[in-house]
């Protein structure tokens, strides 16, 4: 937005908003005809349950924001390999196997001190992930694997290898053997913040991946060059930027992203590996999330917080109204991806619709031009 005025700042902003916020109303809309049609609730009643569990006081907004923290990374995970022209739909396993190891890392090294195992252990969680990413950008590059293909088979691959640690290797040796590792190590976790409330140093760690991605994307060349193939690898290529280095780059920090909220979510919140550690979808509301903010830094944010707010709060509005399940929220979820996709879709038609035009156009007048001359 540079050379811009304020008004047109502020114009470009609004036109940004608009969609999004569309995408939300429509969703809230259809949302209110499910509870409608599945309980004997008022939807205003439900959605104001909903809203003051996400936001209405401290303490549910202190909730809030410990569910939009793996949001913020899976988003970012999405958003940086979508910025590269990749569709990266593995950061449900990559946030898996950044967890694993570490939890590895967290549990297997008990006896180092803080300053060196806190940040080993955070390491671990996103090269467990970048290297699970970059899997699926060595199959693209060296034999033109569709990355949509591949990454949601390692979704399967990574919850059955989590599965087979925390009943085999990682099982806690402990009555009641239930599916479980043991605890990490208190010099592996990360702690709250701010006293009286449980949000930890998670967040603050999000928020700078989240300046980081901005940083790197548009302030330097590396970024410059992967946004550029992007927007079109045939130009890229042209100019001499390398599409096989872009694609594999951008896998390795999007699963690094998510492995790390991975780890995150581990030793901040749940302190050990379950079975039932992703019962929640973090890789695929981060596909909203990101979709939601329009990959912007600043969209990404409060598009985390939204959804974190629609996580926490579902659950006071199912304790509340009692007939309306919490999965009301996964719905909305859901319908927020569906019109956005479906808009840039639509979008997508009408371009293509646009350029064939075009082309045909130019076809006919070099056959014209060519008959023209056969003819003189």
């Amino acid at each position: 937005m540079e050379g811009m005025t304020f008004r047109q700042r502020a114009q470009a902003i609004l036109q940004s908003l608009y969609y999004p916020l569309m995408a939300i109303i429509a969703s809230l809309l259809v949302g209110s005809l499910v509870i409608l049609l599945t309980s004997n609730t008022n939807p205003f009643v439900a959605y104001g349950h909903m809203i003051s569990g996400g936001f209405g006081t401290l303490k549910a907004f202190d909730a809030t924001l410990i569910k939009a923290v793996p949001l913020l990374f899976t988003a970012l995970s999405f958003a940086i390999a979508k910025r590269s022209g990749i569709i990266n739909l593995g950061a449900e396993g990559q946030f898996m196997i950044g967890a694993l190891c570490a939890t590895a890392v967290g549990v297997g090294i008990p006896s180092l001190p803080m300053a060196i195992h806190l940040p080993l252990t955070l390491i671990a969680g996103f090269v467990g992930g970048a290297l699970f990413g970059l899997i699926t950008g060595v199959l693209k590059v060296k034999f033109g694997a569709s990355e949509l293909i591949i990454t949601i088979m390692l979704n399967y691959i990574a919850r059955l290898l989590v599965a087979y640690f925390v009943t085999g290797p990682m099982l806690e040796q402990l009555p009641p053997y239930y599916p479980q590792s043991a605890s990490v190590a208190k010099t592996a976790r990360l702690e709250g913040f701010i006293p009286g409330l449980n949000v930890h140093t998670g967040l603050l760690l999000a928020l700078l991946c989240v300046f980081l991605y901005y940083f790197y994307l548009w302030k330097t060349t590396s970024g410059f060059r992967m946004r550029v193939v992007g927007l079109n690898p045939s130009a890229g290529e042209y100019a001499g930027m390398s599409v096989a280095r872009s694609t594999l780059l951008s896998l390795f920090l999007a699963g690094g992203l998510a492995g790390l909220g991975g780890c995150i979510e581990i030793i901040a919140v749940q302190r050990r590996l379950m079975i039932t550690s992703f019962s929640v979808p973090y890789g695929f509301t981060g596909i909203a999330v990101a979709l939601l903010g329009n990959l912007n830094p600043i969209g990404i944010i409060f598009s985390g917080i939204l959804f974190g707010g629609l996580s926490a709060g579902s659950l006071k509005m199912e304790v509340l109204t009692r007939d309306v399940n919490s999965y009301v929220a996964v719905v909305i979820q859901a319908l927020i991806i569906l019109f956005i996709a479906g808009r840039q879709m639509f979008q997508f038609k009408r371009k293509r619709k646009h350029i064939s035009i075009d082309t045909h156009e130019e076809v006919d007048r070099v056959e014209t031009e060519e008959k023209a001359g056969e003819s003189a």
